[in-house]
């Protein structure tokens, strides 16, 4: 699992930071790449990564802000060229399926594949997606248009069979193994009887991933993102500016910090960064943040951050 980041900027394109959008990178666990926000030039950014467009199974986007969804078009377009065929499920403040739907039809774009929609009203709260492998649960931000946080659960895996043990009481390999995997209670032919449970290694703990739109500070933050392996947060204002972080609809840098450390995240990712922090003024607010919170990091455009399964 990684998080590959498309966009880190705020409002508008800059130099050195696209508008918001990040690829949450699941190849090893389903195979899939799913993608959180597609500001525009998103599809061009995808260029100068390993991302292929087909391979994007679903999009999750926070709020309807043109720099979060500009670049969907597009990208719709370039992955139905491109020899995606797949259904793609969409999610969504309620608006986003006109949005597409009218820039499909006036631009006569017909795609290859289905796009499901998934909608929910400004106040929506809830669990909006689980299989087997993850769930998805999100929650309403405080922004000047409704804005959504996504918490991404992945399932616990569970523990592995202790070849080695098996091995050693001198159980042939076979059929049996897979009984033995599946906790089942299994007779040998030698009139042994072994529980399967007893050769299960600790399952292993599935990983969280926190995802927010823009938003003033607010209580469904910490929600979100309580115990989260890795919270990314907007950082558009910095230290001392909570007053135009508030009229803005915003967040400062020590916001985010405040709400990574009351939730007892493992690490923070500060984004959406205004262009008025570039070079040095960017880790300045990387920075402050670490005397709130020392596990912060300010990210850029085509950062890749490996989110490792706890020890």
């Amino acid at each position: 699992m990684q998080i590959e980041f498309l966009g880190t900027g705020a409002g508008s394109p800059g130099k050195f930071r696209n508008v918001s959008s990040l690829a949450l990178r699941l190849l090893d666990e389903r195979n899939s790449v799913w993608l959180f926000d597609v500001g525009e030039g998103t599809q061009h950014q995808i260029l100068s990564s390993t991302i292929r467009p087909r391979k994007i199974e679903k999009i999750f986007i926070t709020h309807l802000h043109g720099d979060h969804i500009f670049g969907l078009p597009g990208l719709l377009s370039s992955r139905s060229f491109q020899g995606g065929t797949e259904p793609l499920d969409i999610y969504g403040p309620r608006g986003i399926r006109d949005f597409v739907n009218v820039s499909l039809k006036v631009s006569e774009t017909r795609l290859a594949y289905k796009i499901r929609f998934h909608e929910f009203e400004p106040k929506f709260a809830g669990k909006i997606f689980e299989d087997n492998t993850f769930s998805v649960e999100v929650m309403p931000l405080e922004h000047r248009i409704a804005s959504f946080g996504y918490r991404v659960t992945e399932h616990d895996h569970p523990g592995e069979l202790q070849v080695d043990k098996l091995r050693e009481m001198k159980i042939p390999s076979g059929p049996v193994y897979g009984k033995i995997k599946a906790g089942e209670t299994v007779t040998l032919n030698d009139g042994r009887v072994i529980n399967g449970q007893d050769f299960i290694g600790t399952a292993q703990k599935g990983r969280i991933v926190t995802i927010l739109g823009d938003s003033r500070r607010t209580a469904n933050a910490l929600t979100l993102a309580k115990g989260a392996d890795v919270l990314v947060h907007e950082s558009t204002f910095a230290k001392g500016e909570n007053k135009l972080a508030r009229n803005y609809y915003h967040s400062t840098n020590i916001q985010a910090a405040e709400i990574a450390d009351q939730a007892q995240v493992g690490l923070l990712l500060l984004n959406h960064i205004s262009a008025r922090y570039t070079g040095k003024l960017a880790y300045e607010l990387e920075k402050q943040a670490k005397q709130v919170f020392a596990n912060t990091k300010v990210v850029k455009d085509f950062d890749v951050i490996d989110i490792p399964f706890k020890k």
